[in-house]
């Protein structure tokens, strides 16, 4: 009995792991899954994710810099023979046991200000370090977009040529019986056979793009299960977009404050500009303030006279009272006045100074490229659209122009060569009208993310 309820918990385990299976095989991804899923486990996002922490660890660090630190430090030591009792300061010559404790606190009073200026320049690092990070990700959206689109394009392509293929084995059974019953002659049975054979082979190159297509989506994700791995259906209309009602000026100047990249290099600027104030403090001098407690405990004890001398050893006095009578407190302020170090505080100011025109270069080089880029997507997707225009009237023409071919050559009144023609150019325009269509939807997102739409909002 309990043999068959094992084997049934058996079989019904098989069954569940069995459907888990088939689920995660039938999955399909949309893109705002793709984009999620790239963002999370990006290795180079989770480096800079790092880069995250670590600024944010500065900026503990520089806070860290206006409280006063606190330490403690003991010693414990064991003497024989002649020695030196450190209480009474006198040579002895006996076993004894001695301890030294204490407690030091310093402030750092003044620096030239120093420390507010890293603590600003902390903070601006963490903030850059965020802008970095979330550029980083936007590079991966626009990615793993066009990726997801390519796939979508490619197998629109596909379900097309599928379409053409379908009608084409009508035509050639038509085709069959009309040659069979020597109302056409066996050449246009044989044109026909021939663009079928031809449909057939952009079928098989269309699923191997598909698959491919595929494949980069996948390891843009690092999905290495590219057989199971496979996008939703949604086949993209034309999105409503009013991106082309503004200008491209108009469009980079909003980038400026939306670009994820052009802000960290615009932090960057301030940075080195700390980075140049806080070397200019060096020249300052530093101000500092100290306390230090500590007592002693010896084995050897005395009993001392008016004058403080000891006169009799006594080695009864219990421990705690000994660091209460041995103790004492310290009290400093220390002034250090920089005068001259081998030039090594002129010459790091005018490193920084360096660094600052170079950041600032660099900035002014970033924005050149942005906007470069804001004009080439603006171009770019007016092109697309023009295009998209123009093979949407092409379609409309090779398809009345293809069906008044399959009326005459239905009727006798055009050989099937000329016939086939007609029914290449017409599939070679809705293929050109598929791959216009998507890359105009891609371009307009791309010039919309400019513009601070989000990309996985197809």
């Amino acid at each position: 009995m309990k043999i068959k309820n094992s084997l049934k918990l058996s079989v019904l385990f098989l069954c569940l792991v069995g459907m888990q299976t088939s689920f995660a095989q039938q999955k399909k991804w949309s893109l705002r899954e793709c984009v999620e899923y790239a963002i999370e486990n990006n290795i180079t996002v989770q480096q800079f994710e790092l880069d995250l922490e670590t600024a944010e660890l500065d900026k503990s660090d520089a806070i860290g810099n206006f409280i006063p630190s606190f330490n403690a430090n003991t010693n414990v030591g064991f003497s024989r023979g002649l020695t030196i009792d450190p209480i009474s300061n006198t040579t002895v010559s006996e076993n004894i046991v001695t301890m030294s404790g204490g407690l030091t606190s310093q402030l750092l009073i003044f620096d030239g200000l120093r420390n507010f200026k890293q603590l600003n320049r902390a903070k601006l690092s963490a903030l850059s370090a965020r802008y970095r990070l979330e550029g980083m990700k936007d590079d991966i959206r626009l990615s793993v977009a066009n990726a997801y689109l390519n796939v979508l394009a490619n197998r629109e392509t596909l379900n097309t040529f599928r379409a053409q293929y379908r009608a084409t084995e009508q035509d050639l059974k038509r085709t069959e019986e009309l040659v069979a019953n020597g109302v056409l002659p066996e050449g246009d049975l044989l044109e026909i056979q021939s663009t079928a054979a031809t449909q057939e082979q952009q079928i098989i190159n269309a699923e191997n793009n598909v698959y491919i297509a595929r494949i980069n989506l996948a390891q843009l994700l690092q999905i290495t299960d590219y057989e199971n791995f496979d996008v939703l259906d949604e086949g993209y209309m034309i999105p409503q977009s009013d991106i082309l009602d503004y200008s491209a000026k108009d469009i980079f100047t909003k980038s400026l404050d939306v670009i994820n990249n052009i802000k960290a290099s615009e932090l960057n600027v301030e940075l080195a500009q700390k980075d140049l104030e806080i070397a200019k403090g060096a020249r300052y001098p530093t101000l500092g303030a100290s306390m230090n407690y500590n007592t002693r405990y010896s084995s050897i004890d005395y009993v001392r006279d008016e004058t403080g001398r000891p006169v009799i050893p006594l080695s009864t006095i219990p421990f705690v009272d000994q660091l209460w009578l041995n103790d004492g407190i310290t009290y400093g302020i220390g002034l250090n006045i920089p005068i001259l170090n081998g030039f090594t505080v002129k010459n790091n100011i005018k490193r920084r100074r360096i660094a600052l025109e170079r950041q600032r270069l660099q900035f002014e080089n970033d924005k050149l490229d942005l906007e470069a880029n804001v004009n080439q997507a603006y171009a770019d997707v007016n092109g697309a659209f023009k295009s998209y225009e123009a093979a949407t009237k092409t379609v409309e023409a090779r398809r009345l122009a293809y069906q008044y071919a399959k009326e005459r050559y239905d009727v006798g009144l055009m050989n099937s060569f000329d016939f086939s023609q007609a029914q290449a150019r017409l599939d070679n325009a809705e293929a050109e009208l598929i791959r216009s269509k998507y890359n105009y939807i891609f371009n307009l997102k791309v010039l919309e993310f400019y513009f601070g739409v989000p990309l996985d909002e197809l």
